[in-house]
């Protein structure tokens, strides 16, 4: 039987860091990342973005939202602060890291936050479409879906998922526009051979921040920068940038 994942809490210390997950992704994405936070006397939670995680990319799209994944975003801090943590940060990939901005621009108490291959400033959807449908196709065949289900499926996945895209481009579009909310340390990591989204975003980003607000990292890898060849680096920058903003 396949586990599906699940949410995580690593309790360890009073320091606490939100881990958002990329869209149609789950915590796995973050969670080498939290141990490595963990082990550095951080606690980390990662939600699970409503509609994620079920085995069916259908919830996704049927029961997931923007407003939703904002709702996720706030039940969150709100979790972090019920446990009592004497700060609270918030960093999040691709999609992830646009609730982490939004949640930076309205919630002034956190006290830093970042992204890491986030289309918050992008001018198109890339490969967002492809991706998320022959992620769908593996997923389908991973819990062993009948495939004549699976078409059906997968048709009608073709046939709402831009819908979705598109109300994630405008809430991106309005988190661009109000970066000016946003005065917290904040941190970009962005893969110069990101193959989802336009690898000059991280940039874009930079520039519409105050020099001394951003610290700009790059990488020569693909999209999933927590997960892929360079992990390693990211996780001891960020760790470096943690840090350095908690003296």
């Amino acid at each position: 039987m396949i586990q599906k994942p699940n949410s995580f809490y690593f309790k360890h210390g009073s320091k606490g860091i939100i881990l958002l997950h990329a869209f149609a992704s789950n915590p796995n994405d973050v969670r080498m990342l939290g141990r490595h936070l963990e082990r550095q006397n951080y606690s980390v939670y990662a939600p699970m973005f409503t509609g994620h995680g079920t085995g069916d990319f259908i919830d996704i799209l049927a029961n997931g939202s923007v407003k939703s994944w904002c709702q996720d975003t706030q039940r969150a801090i709100e979790f972090m602060k019920s446990e009592k943590m004497d700060s609270i940060s918030v960093f999040g990939i691709s999609l992830g890291g646009i609730f982490a901005t939004w949640a930076l621009e309205h919630n002034p108490d956190l006290l830093m936050g970042g992204e890491f291959g986030s289309p918050i400033i992008s001018d198109d959807h890339f490969n967002v479409h492809n991706l998320f449908m022959s992620m769908a196709k593996a997923n389908y065949q991973k819990y062993q879906v009948n495939e004549q289900i699976a078409a059906t499926k997968l048709k009608w996945l073709e046939e709402n998922v831009d819908k979705r895209l598109t109300e994630i481009a405008q809430f991106a579009h309005q988190v661009a526009n109000d970066l000016d909310l946003m005065k917290q340390p904040y941190f970009v990591g962005q893969g110069l051979a990101d193959e989802v989204i336009n690898p000059n975003s991280g940039q874009r980003v930079v520039e519409a921040l105050p020099a001394n607000q951003v610290t700009f990292h790059t990488y020569p890898a693909g999209h999933m920068l927590t997960v892929n060849s360079a992990h390693q680096q990211l996780e001891n920058d960020l760790s470096e940038f943690i840090n350095q903003n908690y003296k």
